[in-house]
């Protein structure tokens, strides 16, 4: 038996290809209990399908087909019958399910290589997973176990082989030879593993998004990476009816964009909608930047959709719109610019020495910041340290002066203390705080994915009102904080006149204006009036586009305080935007008439997702459909393309230099895996396995094998 154990477990491999067509040779069956009889017999009439028995002689009893009902011990005779008429289907199904086959062992084995490779691969997809979610390197320099650098996916094989028996068993059988051929271990199968997490992922928010009813809006962004390739970042957003109504804003994929051009981009995008089964004639929204090949009226991306879709409603970016909102207000004054070049010239001084950047920790607790040249709002971290800090960062320059040693540095320091310590660079900071503040708060909230257009709009106006009250009372506060701030420096508060030059007027029929001679007074007019008024008339003029489309669906907030006829006529309004080629998202009519028959608010005051929140929690979907409809298509519109911007972090973090030659596909499941690690965490290994069997001809004989003949 040991002998016949041994070439039964070398015989494994041809076991695992066994095909329909082989039999259980009976007749060399040595093992009698595999044949024990455990029920009784049954005559052969009725068995359906049996064979005729032999004809019964003396003791001999009629041979039932059911292997179950043979007799315990089986005669010559009884064997050579079994032998010529062979096993039918039946039988062969019914010893399977029994395990009572010749091959009962070889069928062990196997069951018990397949249970060792599941659990091989569970692990493998979570180290994988876990890499990716960490942004992590997988490779190394090599691929080879116990080697130093072999990567984090080897390394983390290693260690969990430490404490894990089956992965110790698998790393055994790969150092002595005895796997198969294939180890799982390498690059190929890593590649294999992520594209398959990814493509679960992408297969669960496609679900998400069917289950929303088709209802969504495309969110799209450029950037170029690391190997200067750019890429196109995808996401698609959603109100998600999974539990409660939420907004969702999901990660698609990064896309290699060859060209920049309108026209090319819409090829792509709606290619990828495509290959991904989403209808774009559901798209009912599209947030862009102010590039000009995104939201140009002719030939941008927007205006090539909208001729497909008119119901896609552009909305641009309403934060890059305020980043451009403040950089118009600075354009507009020489004193505006020229105080954010002191404050880059106070960080350089600064951070190009360790020793300076070591007195300025002494002085300070809030060090200085270095601001971004298309990211206006964020300036006000640059600004901070001089509004609160500025007589300290002041005593550093004039620690630097006294104790440097290069002439340039002490003249530097020199010139930046008197320019710190003046009057009009102080009122400058804190008028630029001051409208940094108010412009960052509203920018930080519509990056908010549950942000939505009518709260945007709402905050938009806000701004806008704080900046016209701070317009008409903020010269006076401003100048006594630079009061104040000039008193801790222990320097004068005076704004010092600077010298006006003459110059030779020729005649005209228009006469010039007049210079100031008061410095406070034209202090006002060229810089606290041009900043204000540049930054207010920025915020009506560039958001114009997100309050009309706030209008055509103020109807759902506002309704309360509507007359029946602007009740009506809005709905009109509501209802002519959401159709195309004679298919509408709602009734306009019936819309009124829900509306008027919409039961009593807890609020006089309620956004579109406490709205949609309060008729889930009522179960008034059915009973409103047409202001449900419209409720989920207003919140699906986006304001922002904050979520694009926030795959760029996860793009820097995932192609770096040193994993520069990365693959674009291995690129965008990484990206994928890692932004939507949530819905990630809730795959099941088993179905990534099934897909990975499915993928590998030589793994899926070892996996399925058992399962096929089974199902047989």
């Amino acid at each position: 038996m040991v002998s016949t154990l041994q070439d039964e477990l070398q015989s494994m491999s041809s076991a695992t290809h066994m095909s329909p067509q082989i039999s259980p040779q009976i007749s060399d069956i040595e093992d009698e209990d595999l044949f024990a009889s455990t029920s009784p017999q049954h005559e052969p009439s009725e068995m359906p399908g049996a064979e005729p028995p032999l004809s019964p002689t003396g003791e001999d009893e009629p041979l039932s087909t059911d292997p179950a009902n043979w007799p315990l011990h089986l005669t010559d005779r009884i064997r050579t019958e079994l032998v010529r008429r062979g096993p039918t289907w039946k039988e062969l199904s019914v010893w399977l399910k029994s395990g009572t086959t010749i091959d009962k062992l070889e069928m062990a084995l196997l069951e018990a290589e397949r249970v060792r490779w599941r659990a091989v691969l569970t692990r493998l997809t979570a180290i994988v997973q876990s890499l990716a979610i960490r942004n992590l390197a997988l490779r190394g320099h090599t691929e080879t176990l116990f080697t130093p650098s072999n990567g984090n996916f080897l390394k983390e094989v290693e260690l969990m082989a430490r404490f894990d028996p089956i992965m110790k068993d698998h790393l055994n059988r790969v150092e002595r030879g005895t796997a198969s051929h294939n180890s799982y271990l390498g690059h190929h199968v890593q590649n294999e593993l992520i594209d398959l997490l990814s493509s679960k992922i992408i297969s669960a928010i496609v679900d998400d998004i069917k289950q929303a009813k088709f209802f969504f809006s495309i969110i799209l962004d450029c950037t170029p990476d690391i190997s200067h390739t750019e890429q196109l970042s995808v996401v698609i957003r959603v109100v998600s009816l999974m539990e409660k109504p939420h907004i969702r804003e999901h990660f698609m994929g990064f896309l290699e964009a060859e060209e920049s051009t309108g026209q090319h981009l819409e090829s792509m995008i709606l290619t990828r909608l495509e290959e991904l089964g989403i209808p774009f004639e559901d798209c009912r929204g599209q947030s862009y930047d102010n590039g000009a090949n995104m939201k140009g009226k002719n030939k941008g991306v927007q205006a090539r959709l909208l001729e497909k879709n008119p119901r896609a409603l552009f909305v641009s970016c309403g934060a890059h719109t305020l980043n451009l909102v403040v950089c118009d207000a600075a354009k507009g004054s020489v004193d505006a610019l020229s105080y954010f070049g002191v404050l880059q010239k106070l960080y350089t001084i600064f951070s190009a020495s360790t020793q300076r950047w070591a007195i300025l920790k002494n002085h300070v607790s809030i060090t200085l910041k270095m601001w971004a040249e298309t990211r206006w709002e964020s300036k006000v971290k640059s600004v901070e340290p001089m509004r609160y800090q500025g007589a300290a960062v002041r005593e550093a320059l004039i620690e630097v002066r006294d104790h440097t040693k290069d002439p340039a540095i002490k003249a530097e320091a020199q010139s930046l203390s008197e320019e710190v310590g003046s009057y009009r660079f102080s009122f400058c900071t804190v008028v630029w705080y001051d409208m940094l503040s108010a412009i960052q708060h509203a920018s930080k909230l519509m990056q908010s994915p549950n942000m939505h257009v009518d709260l945007a709009v709402s905050l938009l106006k806000k701004t806008e009102r704080d900046l016209q009250n701070y317009r008409a009372t903020g010269f006076v506060t401003a100048q006594m904080v630079a009061k104040e701030i000039c008193e801790d420096m222990n320097v004068e508060a005076v704004l010092k006149q600077k010298r006006l030059r003459s110059t030779k007027r020729h005649f005209s029929y228009e006469s010039h204006d007049e210079p100031f001679s008061d410095a406070l007074r034209k202090l006002e007019v060229e810089f606290f009036n041009v900043v204000i008024d540049a930054a207010t008339s920025a915020i009506k003029e560039r958001f114009s586009t997100l309050e009309n489309v706030g209008k055509k669906f103020g109807v759902l907030t506002n309704f309360p305080s509507l007359a029946d006829v602007e009740l009506t006529d809005q709905c009109e309004a509501l209802g002519t935007t959401l159709h195309f080629k004679g298919h509408s998202d709602l009734d306009s009519r019936e819309l009124v008439q829900e509306i008027k028959n919409f039961p009593d608010l807890p609020s006089k005051t309620m956004s579109l997702l406490e709205l949609i929140t309060f008729m889930d929690d009522k179960d008034l979907s059915e009973i409103y459909p047409n202001f449900w409809t419209a409720l989920r298509i207003a919140l699906t519109l986006p304001v922002t393309v904050a979520q694009a911007g926030r795959s760029f972090s996860k793009l820097k973090l995932i192609k770096s230099y040193l994993r520069s030659t990365m693959s674009q596909e291995r690129l965008t499941g990484l990206a994928v895996i890692s932004i939507n690690h949530l819905i990630g965490e809730q795959i099941a290994y088993d179905d990534i396995i099934d897909d990975f069997a499915s993928r590998t001809e030589t793994l899926k004989t070892h996996l399925n094998t058992h399962r096929e003949l089974q199902k047989n």
